[in-house]
């Protein structure tokens, strides 16, 4: 989904608990970027992975930029750029038992792509029923104030 500030992944928060979050510059080859600026990505079902020292974006998917000639895999792994402690600091954490790295956005700062990394713990689905119930509530709550005035 595109949104004023770039794209995001709306589903990362419905099933996991957000923790902490990370800014994270993205690695990307020719015309993805046009593509990217132009919203034509996809976080739906990407996550992020620890290989050796380094961080991965797997699974986000960014279409072909039309007016280019290379062919490259849209849904290809992407190297997150961060520095040494960081990287550190969310191996140690992301391999805690039921930690996960999910992308939030991807959004563009001063020319650059960058992608918001979430330290994540995956909900249950009655926590998820527990949320639903309370945004209801809170929503019903809102609608009787304003009928009330």
């Amino acid at each position: 989904m595109k949104s004023k500030g770039g794209i995001t992944n709306r589903v990362a928060r419905r099933d996991y608990f957000i923790l902490e979050t990370v800014e994270a510059g993205l690695e990307l080859r020719g015309a993805e970027v046009k593509s990217l600026r132009s919203g034509k990505a996809s976080l739906a079902e990407s996550f992020a992975k620890v290989e050796g020292n380094e961080i991965f974006l797997y699974k986000m998917h960014i279409n072909p930029y039309e007016y280019s000639n290379k062919d490259l895999d849209p849904i290809r792994p992407r190297k997150l750029l961060l520095h040494r402690k960081e990287i550190d600091y969310l191996i140690n954490n992301a391999s805690q038992k039921g930690l996960a790295l999910v992308p939030l956005r991807v959004y563009f700062k001063m020319g650059y792509a960058k992608v918001e990394l979430a330290l994540g713990k995956g909900k249950k689905q009655y926590d998820k029923r527990e949320a639903i119930k309370r945004r209801e509530a809170d929503r019903a709550m809102a609608r009787a104030k304003r009928f009330k005035r």
